[in-house]
């Protein structure tokens, strides 16, 4: 037996043990634990293919709102794309719908062009106490292939930088822009600012987007902001 470090001190940490009285009613919890239902709207089986624009050009087979429902799936139940696929042919199979679906091939090709859909609130805010922060994504290319291949390192890295905020009480994304790395953080408050259609009470941000330029942006953009920024 390894030795324990903290053993000395265990005695302190009490073992709360919690008694099942309702045992029937447990189980049947741990049952709907794996319960799917799954069910395809008819809105949805009516635009899952696209409709003809008499343009010129092989139409295309299936919408956005197809490769989206796909996707969404695909991330609630963690499926690969090939078992995405599978799912989806037997969930129309069993509801007896005559539609084609997407091979893993189309979904990974389409979900790079995806429209962000749009967000609904349950309630519209007073106000919101937006945090504004930044994070630098690195781009993956034929580099990391090199590096991964045949041990060589690649001089040709770039990164780019996501800036997002978030509505402090909700947690929801208000806004967010993704610039090259040579962008400066208060370069972008602005177009970050013209995302936003409530009032904003206080802005919290760190050191990197101080400045003046920030604080003329914000105070022009909404009256009676509290900005804090160490």
């Amino acid at each position: 037996m390894p030795f324990k470090h903290h053993a000395s001190r265990r005695h302190k940490f009490a073992k709360f043990r919690h008694r099942v009285t309702n045992w029937p009613e447990y189980t049947e919890s741990l049952r709907q634990r794996g319960d799917v239902t799954v069910w395809v709207d008819e809105s949805v089986a009516h635009d899952w293919g696209v409709a003809r624009t008499g343009k010129r050009g092989r139409p295309g087979t299936y919408s956005e709102l197809a490769i989206t429902a796909c996707l969404e799936l695909r991330t609630v139940f963690h499926l690969p794309l090939r078992q995405t696929q599978g799912f989806l042919r037997s969930l129309f199979r069993l509801m007896k719908l005559e539609l084609d679906v997407p091979d893993f091939t189309t979904l990974s090709r389409r979900a790079g062009g995806l429209a962000p859909l749009p967000r609904a609130r349950t309630e519209a805010p007073v106000s919101l106490d937006l945090v504004l922060d930044s994070t630098g994504l690195k781009v993956f290319g034929a580099g990391e292939w090199l590096e991964t291949k045949h041990g060589k390192t690649s001089r040709r890295r770039s990164w780019r930088k996501l800036h997002l905020g978030l509505d402090l009480e909700t947690g929801q994304i208000e806004c967010s822009e993704l610039t090259t790395d040579d962008i400066g953080d208060p370069s972008a408050v602005p177009d970050l600012l013209d995302q936003i259609d409530e009032p904003v009470h206080r802005f919290l941000a760190d050191g990197a987007y101080d400045g003046a330029a920030t604080r003329t942006a914000i105070t022009k953009r909404f009256a009676d902001v509290e900005i804090i920024i160490p």
